[in-house]
């Protein structure tokens, strides 16, 4: 079977044909942003999905708050334009085959789970740091989606009562203290200069203290709100994934902090490194019907 998939990023729209066995083809990028004459973004996702031909089903994946079941977007904060359409309809009225969309980490651990770190597995936890902080949970080889198909938003439960305000408006998110973004926000504080996770970790190893310091502090937000995840999950597996998750030994740092602050009971938990990178959108996208 060969499903055109969609990775509808808030910067870029990634694109391709893939088979069951996780083989990408005709893999393209385009920009996120309208041009061209473009009116919506739903627009250009038809003039996308039109260059391509000999495929049987759509997959796509996307940030934000996803109903699968009924191919519903309820917000997407980077991608306004796609909010509160249910794209599933428009896309398969087009085009006349079967659409299937979820959101971009739920479609990652699907991806991982058939293709990469969580191969063979049948329980696990996925989250992806980032400009936040995203989550997915599976059970039984299957997603666990909660009542209206938005469940796993680790990046939002509150690990700092009272604490610094997030994104959403409300205090104290993990994602506030544990994402990528609060760790450049903490480190340029040092140095303007560091701007992005990669800035960060080439700078770590020149010996700066405070720099250190602060990578240790969000090393301990992120393991943090793993434990409480850890106790009430009780997963044999957690895969880790964004792309500062590929910093050389972070994961394994990550794992040791947490097995400090975890219950003797649960400490042989794994946690591990996601492996299929800048294409999980796309295979995820993929495993959506497998």
């Amino acid at each position: 079977m060969k499903i055109l998939v969609l990775d509808i990023g808030g910067t870029f729209i990634k694109a391709g044909v893939c088979d069951q066995n996780g083989h990408l083809d005709i893999v393209k990028e385009y920009e996120t942003k309208l041009q061209n004459g473009e009116k919506n973004l739903v627009e250009k996702l038809i003039q996308i999905i039109s260059e391509y031909h000999g495929y049987e089903a759509i997959g796509i994946s996307m940030a934000g708050l996803v109903n699968s079941e009924e191919g519903y977007i309820y917000e997407n904060g980077n991608i306004p334009d796609l909010a509160r359409i249910r794209l599933t309809e428009i896309l398969q009225n087009q085009f006349k085959v079967q659409v299937k969309l979820d959101n971009d980490v739920n479609a990652a651990a699907l991806g991982e789970k058939y293709y990469g770190a969580g191969k063979g597995l049948e329980d696990f936890l996925c989250l992806t740091y980032g400009t936040g902080i995203g989550g997915a949970i599976v059970i039984g080889s299957k997603l666990y989606k909660g009542h209206k198909g938005i469940a796993a938003e680790f990046g939002h439960m509150i690990t700092h009562p009272l604490g610094n305000q997030c994104s959403c408006g409300r205090l104290g998110c993990y994602e506030t203290y544990a994402s990528t973004s609060a760790l450049v926000k903490e480190a340029s504080k040092l140095n303007r200069t560091y701007v992005s996770g990669r800035i960060i970790f080439a700078k770590e190893n020149q010996e700066d203290a405070e720099l250190e310091k602060v990578i240790q502090n969000w090393i301990f937000e992120i393991a943090l709100g793993l434990t409480s995840l850890i106790h009430i999950f009780n997963p044999p597996v957690i895969i880790l994934g964004g792309g500062v998750m590929e910093q050389e030994k972070l994961v394994e740092l990550v794992s040791l902090k947490v097995k400090e602050l975890i219950r003797d009971s649960y400490s042989d938990v794994k946690i591990v490194k996601a492996s299929l990178g800048n294409k999980a959108g796309m295979l995820g996208a993929s495993a959506l019907y497998l």
